[in-house]
């Protein structure tokens, strides 16, 4: 029994350690928000999402027996993803803010207020516990399946830019600390949902090592082919077939009949002819 509890506790606590790098994840994101002054680019989905998940296995945690383990996490969560919502909201644009606002005011207000209120005044006791244990579940299962729309969006895209792998590693081996924790603790309501969670981390990591080196497509640039180098310029070799032709003008002779002399020409033949007589005069 002490050795089955003193397990229990060492996965706890791993599980403590590895979702505490998971929940730290984002400081980078944020470090460059706060960079640049400006939330653009990014949603607040995520965090919402992060923090109504914290509230509820809290609240879960205080009506459990021996779940501390539970409690410290999800405190230190609901603390950070409260920091990162806060530091969204002040640098966030108009239209960001209202979105954000709007979607606290569905999930972590209204939302954890009405489970809050049918579990308190509906339910007593171990059933209590039930109800609260499968909404929280239904709900983990959910924040599981939510990364599918990414594993979809990395075959569409062969490329893993939008998952990278330590973060695919890391919730992955929380899902297995967790799966174990809750095992041991005979806690079906955290032991079922991390079996999926370690499935969805498992597929993500497996798309990644297919997909790390994506084949770049080469685009070149369609060129003018070189003329090879003993070719003649259009330019120069028109102006010198030019300048060779001798232009033909027709004209009417004495006799009425067409003949054709150029001016140009008429010169140089006189020259060539004298050329031609010059040995006879000798």
């Amino acid at each position: 029994m002490a050795l089955h509890m003193t397990w229990m506790f060492a996965f706890g606590l791993l599980g403590n350690l590895i979702s505490c790098l998971v929940c730290l994840a984002p400081m980078p994101t944020f470090y460059q928000i706060c960079q640049k002054k400006t939330s653009e680019g990014f949603q607040s989905i995520p965090y919402v999402i992060a923090l109504f998940s914290a509230m509820l296995w809290l609240f879960y945690a205080l009506f459990t027996e021996d779940a501390i383990l539970l409690i410290t996490i999800n405190s230190f969560a609901f603390f950070m993803e409260f920091g990162y919502i806060a530091v969204y909201l002040f640098y966030a644009t108009k239209k960001d803010k209202l979105l954000t606002f709007k979607l606290l005011l569905l999930f972590n207000i209204f939302g954890f207020g009405l489970i809050c209120v049918l579990t308190l005044f509906l339910t007593r006791g171990q059933k209590r516990v039930h109800v609260l244990g499968w909404i929280c579940m239904v709900f983990s299962l959910c924040v599981f399946v939510a990364p599918l729309f990414i594993v979809r969006k990395v075959i569409r895209t062969k490329s893993v830019e939008f998952m990278p792998f330590s973060l695919s590693f890391f919730l992955t081996l929380s899902a297995v600390m967790w799966f174990f924790y809750g095992y041991l603790k005979k806690d079906q309501f955290v032991a079922v949902p991390n079996i999926l969670g370690f499935l969805s981390g498992i597929v993500q990591m497996l798309l990644y090592v297919i997909y790390r080196n994506p084949k770049k497509i080469v685009v070149v640039e369609p060129k003018l082919q070189e003329l090879p180098e003993h070719s003649v310029g259009i330019k120069k070799l028109g102006s010198t077939i030019l300048s060779e032709i001798i232009v033909v003008i027709p004209q009417l002779n004495d006799c009425g009949k067409e003949s054709f002399e150029d001016p140009n020409a008429k010169e140089p033949a006189m020259k060539t002819k004298e050329a031609m007589n010059a040995p006879s005069k000798i």
